[in-house]
């Protein structure tokens, strides 16, 4: 035999031995390894496989099981530990939590029937189940849950079709007061439900107003000094009496996702900012939006550092994410605190209540504050107000807010409509839960509680609106 051929049969034994240890050893590690395997959400109906390359999640109910995510098992390794036993996600200013189990539930590796998929029993059945598993606001609303789905149920059949499924579960969520309860149908069930509303209801004619669009009207009538810029988000600037204005707009948008002037173009801003996110790992967004918000109020803050006092602008906005809101609120804050704690529905009970903590500014604006709220004020807009509660030198003024102050459960039926449910309740420092009645304030003014009323209302007497509420800061520093 030459040299040459024993010198290659060697080389193929080697690399063969090589892959045999490494395989052996990948092996290992997967057997080994704790987080690999089926895990259980404590409460919002998940179930979780992970395994060395991939992380897939599921959406459970008793009758159903439905694949909600799937990716990378590097997007979440970062954001995962165990503890105690516990497997521990963190997602924003949330971390959740899972226990180990053997399998999944045999409901999950069945494969669902085209005549399951488009059955309305069957996606009643599954939202139906959802809610009264995880809504958790039945005793706080005093819903009789049972009997209302009895009566509900008996409205569906196998003929309802499917503007009548959506108006069944429509109706539903108003029942019980859900605030952060959403279906989202088809564009041919929405235009059809549209149809419907037009026919039975003349609209007058009046003009209507947007959220951003009423703010913007709001803020050039405060701006005597406007100060804003690179951002439509914000607005910001100097008012009378060296008092500095800032305004929200929103709690979300903020991320740098680098959208293409084509897509932005092709689709509209806001439709191509949720394709662009819904691709990223939902930590690695939050984080981006948290990224975002902190880059434009460090901005802002050093442009106002020299103002008397501080008007903080959210009566228009509606929400969006919780790390942006606390990222604002923590420029007045000069030492970490407890603000709110929160629990979630698990069955019959609650998790135990967990904190949530507003971080401390390096440089922190102490003077007066004042932030103006009204009934539109919503979810991680009421967090800004609820982190507000522990803030001594910080005063509330407008109306109480919108009271949704629940992150929102997100779900999926069968059919494919996404729907959410508020499946945990909020509680501000003193244990005082403010769902469905909004976080007071510290000085009433009459905002209707209608949004299109209300924003007549603002748009109709900017001039007075502005003395209103510069007359309800003196008043209240007299006092």
């Amino acid at each position: 035999m030459s040299i040459k051929l024993l010198q290659s049969k060697l080389l193929f034994l080697s690399i063969l031995v090589l892959l045999f240890f490494t395989a052996c050893k990948t092996e290992k590690h997967e057997k080994t390894n704790p987080l690999y395997g089926s895990w259980k959400s404590i409460g919002y109906g998940k179930f979780l496989v992970l395994d060395s390359i991939s992380y897939t999640f599921y959406d459970y109910t008793k009758i159903s099981c439905l694949p909600a995510q799937k990716g990378d098992i590097s997007l979440l390794e970062n954001r995962m530990h165990i503890k105690n036993d516990t497997l521990l996600i963190s997602k924003g200013t949330s971390v959740y939590s899972y226990v180990k189990t053997n399998q999944l539930p045999k409901v999950c590796n069945q494969k669902l029937s085209e005549k399951d998929i488009n059955d309305p029993e069957f996606n009643f059945e599954v939202y139906a189940k959802t809610i009264g598993e995880h809504y958790a606001y039945f005793e706080y609303n005093n819903i009789k849950w049972d009997s209302l789905y009895t009566v509900t149920r008996q409205k569906v059949t196998p003929q309802t079709t499917d503007v009548e499924l959506y108006q069944i579960i429509e109706k539903l969520i108003e029942t019980i007061h859900d605030n952060h309860g959403y279906i989202e149908q088809t564009d041919e069930v929405y235009e059809a439900v549209e149809k419907l509303n037009t026919n039975v209801e003349e609209q007058e004619d009046m003009p209507e107003y947007g959220d951003f669009q009423i703010a913007q009207m709001v803020s050039d009538q405060y701006l005597n000094e406007d100060m804003t810029k690179d951002t439509g988000l914000v607005n910001w600037g100097i008012t009378k009496a060296n008092i500095g204005y800032i305004q929200l707009k929103t709690m979300w948008l903020f991320a740098d996702l680098n959208l293409s002037k084509e897509d932005i173009e092709a689709k509209g801003y806001v439709d191509a900012y949720v394709d662009a996110f819904t691709k990223l790992n939902e930590g690695e967004y939050i984080k981006k939006e948290k990224a975002g918000a902190s880059k434009i109020m460090d901005r802002v803050m050093d442009d106002l550092k020299d103002t008397d006092a501080i008007i903080l602008d959210i009566r228009f906005n509606g929400g969006g994410q919780d790390a942006v809101a606390l990222e604002v609120i923590k420029r007045f804050n000069n030492q970490t605190r407890i603000i709110a704690t929160k629990k979630t529905r698990v069955g019959n009970r609650y998790t135990k209540p967990i904190t949530i903590t507003l971080e401390a500014s390096s440089r922190p604006y102490l003077k007066p504050v004042y932030l103006l709220t009204s009934q539109q004020t919503g979810s991680a807009a009421e967090m800004a107000t609820i982190a507000t509660l522990s803030l001594k030198h910080v005063k509330r003024i407008g109306a109480h807010t919108q009271g949704a102050n629940s992150d929102a459960l997100e779900k999926r039926l069968p059919n494919g409509w996404y729907f959410t449910t508020s499946n945990e309740m909020y509680l501000g420092p003193k244990g005082k839960c403010y769902e469905n009645t909004g976080i007071p304030v510290d000085h009433k003014l009459d905002y209707p509680e209608d949004r299109q009323t209300f924003f007549r209302k603002i748009a109709n007497h900017l001039e007075q609106d502005q003395v209103t509420i510069l007359e309800a800061i003196d008043a209240l520093d007299t006092r």
